[in-house]
């Protein structure tokens, strides 16, 4: 609260209350009978007329509120209370706004006129007079410098929370952008595979009909037509697979990018994830439900890809003391997937990731209708889970 009453939107504010408190210090608090000459009235006048420049050009206001102390000092009669807490303040302004010369040049200066204020007094009360200067001068000074350094500190924090943030939602979105075009790899290669099979069936069917008795031209018709039509289709989808393959990205670890798995071979390869897992020391408890071998291709290439993220993620965060359960059933056509964890019980060493699995998986989902579900578990450990609904 204090730092804000010192910020710069609120700099005319505070020094009209300046200038109303230093009027009403010459109305209620100056004693009347204190000796008091032309110079000392226009001195306080010109402080009161000179707050306004300190606002504006803290350098500027600061250099004059000096040097009408000094005119004060030298020529006055009166106590030079306004334009001591003036130049002051002054200071203060200055030290919030302009670090470096310029405030040593005021800071300097205003030690000068307050040492020649008191001349009188040394070298007697030599200790005292600098006492005076440094509570008049170098507080003010100190004071404003600190609340500055305050704000810089702050505006550096705010700087990189945003850039963080910045940072933040860039890899995210590169996640997102790389496992879709992952997902959609996949999904051309799994339509290739079914459009090649179309066109391999549509060509024996012609050639059965071609090489016995006389077809009808209309059914030959309509077969070349397809053949046609699905050849065509065929090298557009190799073509679009080419595309998104980046040549970087055609190989992991010497393993293809994309693997093409049969359904029927979906449990094998579920429960050759949860192997891979056992290795590395985390101990998998795998329900694997018979009836997903009736999955179709994508939602069975999902399953798999989920399963061995989810056990990598396991082995990575909860250690290879980890107990985990993985859970795949059928339900109406729609498969529920999960997979738990205890938390582990021994200490980690963080593997080496992108930190961006769980987007990846949540994207992959999405794209198949569901909706993946991951959050902390009761008592330690980790959860995820989704419902693959039916293919359309």
């Amino acid at each position: 609260m204090l730092t804000r009453m010192f910020d710069e939107r609120y700099a005319s504010a505070r020094l009209l209350l300046l200038s109303l408190s230093g009027v009403g210090y010459l109305l209620l608090l100056r004693n009347p009978a204190e000796p008091r000459n032309w110079v000392d009235w226009a001195a306080d006048l010109t402080e009161f007329a000179l707050v306004p420049l300190c606002a504006r050009l803290p350098f500027a206001g600061a250099l004059a509120q000096t040097a009408v102390l000094a005119v004060a000092s030298l020529c006055g009669e009166g106590q030079t209370v306004i334009p001591t807490v003036g130049s002051s303040w002054a200071a203060l302004e200055l030290a919030l706004h302009s670090p470096g010369p310029k405030l040593w040049i005021v800071t300097a200066a205003l030690f000068g006129v307050n040492y020649a204020d008191d001349w009188h007094k040394l070298p007697g009360e030599a200790l005292g007079v600098t006492y005076n200067t440094l509570i008049l001068v170098g507080v003010p000074v100190l004071f404003g410098a600190n609340i500055r350094a305050t704000r810089q500190l702050a505006r550096q924090a705010e700087a990189r929370a945003t850039e963080e943030e910045r940072r933040r939602l860039s890899e995210t979105r590169a996640a997102r952008a790389d496992e879709r075009t992952a997902i959609a790899r996949e999904l051309h290669d799994v339509v290739a595979h079914h459009v090649a099979s179309i066109v391999l069936r549509v060509g024996v069917a012609r050639h059965v009909l071609t090489g016995g008795a006389r077809p009808d031209p209309r059914t030959v018709a309509v077969l070349d037509d397809v053949h046609a039509t699905g050849t065509a289709a065929l090298a557009d989808l190799r073509q679009l697979v080419t595309v998104l393959r980046a040549p970087e990205a055609g190989t992991v670890a010497g393993s293809p990018a994309v693997v093409s798995i049969e359904p029927e071979s979906l449990p094998a390869a579920l429960e050759a994830a949860a192997d891979r897992a056992r290795q590395t020391g985390v101990t998998v408890d795998a329900d694997i439900d018979p009836e997903v071998s009736t999955l179709d291709a994508v939602r069975g290439l999902a399953v798999l890809r989920l399963t061995q993220e989810a056990l990598t993620n396991v082995a990575r965060h909860a250690g290879p003391a980890a107990h985990a359960r993985l859970v795949v059933r059928m339900r109406d056509r729609a498969v529920e997937w999960s997979v738990t964890d205890d938390g582990g019980s021994g200490p980690v060493v963080p593997a080496p990731g992108t930190g961006h699995g769980i987007v990846g998986m949540r994207e992959r989902v999405q794209v198949l209708g569901g909706r993946l579900e991951a959050g902390p578990v009761v008592g330690g450990g980790w959860a995820l889970g989704t419902v693959l609904p039916a293919a359309a």
